[in-house]
């Protein structure tokens, strides 16, 4: 057999392997949504929705935005679609270690760079996220920047690790990476805390996030073992595989600086309504259960799915290439639609068995529910965009998606300034649906002209099956929860409104996507009661 043939052949695999590389990464989101949702519990227990936790929430977005700028974008765009070409070329994988050492050595070195600056220029980084919050809001944020700062080289370094496992199709260690870092928060907040007083307890969050990203990174290093690193950085830029990774983030790099001009104008508008510090963490509290699907699902199959598009469109395999495309999408609508109708329903009791303790009130409650309903407007269309811009992603082409990230940041700004004025934070979060919806249309039009790749393969006949098993769910968690409304006040009460709900939508949506014969809904429940 032919070297070509040969990969072609490990390359269009059965379909079950799919779903068996989104189970492992399902199962490790699965333990850090879990340890998320845990997190979010104590945070929103220990400090509540108010400024202490707003200064927290926008310094931790510091160096969530610098990863997404220089690794985030990079991971998917251009590691591992790269990475994965560079596996192919030989069973040592040599030229693969070398590349991966220099990306590794000179990623070290901007990292470190931008630590130092976020350290130096921690005032002004304050400043441009919340140019219209109060003074005191302004130098809690700043202290806490400086301390966050050291996280931005463990997150980078980590993002290399990754993108260099999934290449090498290695996701056990990589999917349970994240569940460390969420146990670092968990100790910040319930023991380093501890050692301070006052609002000055703050700072321990801050540690412990830093201690997490220590902890996800520590974690990848097990699945590395006997990988030759070799730390160079001499004549990077004449190496063909990195001027190859540079020329695919470049367009990436220029959308997450418009996209983070988005965020940024979403903090200053969020920190100018009438309850700036609630708002803040009112989004925040709604934004991690909108990730929780979307981790659980639509980065689970959209990275399991990557390696087998990139080695596809390496060796034009075209209709292989489709099939595990449509197979994504279809995976990620039968898992995605019944999960946006079970939180629209659920949301309230949910938000309240979640988070109302401790410094978070029923008032908290009220406007994070209010908040997720109109975020879960756009979820769908945000879970399948990961299927779409992967597409586009494995084909080594990042220009299409950067330049839709940027259409549709402007039309994010101009929903979020004609709708922040009379209705506040709601506004800023319904133009947030709005952009991934748009997102999302525009990036189906151009995948089925440029690709045909929703041509055939059965999505159109699957969507509305499962569209209506997902509104038969629906009603029966309505029903459900209509039935126990009454039980009795306190925390067992509040577990049974989720959990009987819950319960009886599990089972009902398994029965209709059964009598539907939805294939991927059977094949995703094997798989989970296999593992």
């Amino acid at each position: 057999m032919s070297l070509d043939a040969a990969a072609s052949a490990d390359v269009i695999a059965p379909r079950r392997t799919i779903v068996r590389a989104a189970g492992a990464l399902g199962l490790g989101n699965v333990a850090s949504r879990v340890l998320g949702l845990v997190r979010e519990t104590v945070i929103a227990s220990q400090f509540g929705a108010g400024t202490l936790f707003g200064a927290f929430v926008v310094a931790s977005q510091v160096p969530t935005t610098i990863y997404d700028l220089l690794i985030g974008g990079l991971l998917a765009a251009a590691l591992v679609p790269v990475f994965s070409e560079y596996a192919t070329r030989d069973d040592e994988n040599r030229a693969l270690w070398r590349l991966a050492g220099l990306v590794l050595s000179v990623v070290t070195l901007l990292l470190v760079l931008f630590t130092a600056l976020v350290i130096l220029f921690a005032p002004q980084v304050t400043f441009l996220y919340l140019s219209e919050a109060p003074p005191e809001l302004q130098a809690q944020t700043t202290t806490l920047v400086r301390l966050v700062a050291p996280s931005i080289l463990f997150f980078g370094l980590s993002g290399v690790l990754t993108g260099l496992l999934y290449a090498l199709k290695r996701f056990t260690f990589a999917a349970f990476a994240s569940s460390f870092f969420n146990l670092g928060l968990i100790i910040g907040a319930l023991g380093i805390s501890r050692l301070f007083e006052g609002d000055a307890r703050i700072i321990g969050l801050a540690l412990g996030l830093v201690l997490g990203s220590v902890l996800q990174l520590a974690l990848l290093l097990p699945d590395l073992r006997g990988v030759p690193f070799r730390f160079h950085v001499g004549s990077f830029w004449r190496d063909p595989g990195i001027r190859r990774i540079v020329a695919l983030y470049l367009p990436v790099a220029l959308s997450f600086v418009v996209s983070n001009i988005g965020v940024i104008m979403d903090r200053n508008l969020a920190s100018s309504t009438a309850a700036s510090a609630d708002t803040l963490s009112w989004m925040r509290y709604a934004t991690t259960l909108i990730q929780l699907p979307i981790g659980l699902v639509a980065v689970a199959i959209s990275l399991a799915v990557l390696p087998n598009l990139s080695r596809l469109s390496a060796l034009d395999e075209q209709a292989g290439y489709r099939r595990v495309l449509q197979r994504g999408l279809r995976l990620v609508l039968v898992l995605i639609v019944p999960a946006t109708i079970g939180l629209l329903v659920l949301g309230q009791p949910i938000v309240s068995l979640l988070f109302e303790r401790g410094a978070y009130t029923p008032y908290d409650t009220y406007w994070t529910t209010w908040a997720l309903r109109l975020y879960l407007l756009g979820l769908p269309f945000a879970a399948i965009d990961q299927v779409l811009i992967i597409a586009f992603y494995s084909r080594q082409d990042t220009w299409t998606p950067a330049l839709v990230g940027i259409a549709t940041v402007v039309i994010f700004l101009v929903v979020a300034l004609l709708l922040v004025g009379p209705f506040q934070m709601l506004g800023l979060v319904f133009a947030n649906s709005v952009q991934h919806f748009a997102h999302a249309l525009i990036m189906v039009i151009l995948l089925q002209r440029h690709m045909g790749g929703l041509t055939g393969g059965g999505l159109r006949a699957a969507a509305p099956r499962i569209l209506l098993a997902a509104a038969g769910m629906g009603l029966v968690v309505w029903l459900v929860a209509s039935a126990t409304s009454g039980l009795q006040p306190g925390f067992i009460g509040r577990v049974l409104a989720v959990l009987l709900p819950g319960a009886a939508g599990l089972a009902s949506y398994a029965l209709f996507t059964t009598l539907l014969r939805l294939e991927e809904a059977r094949e995703v429940a094997h798989m989970l009661l296999r593992r």
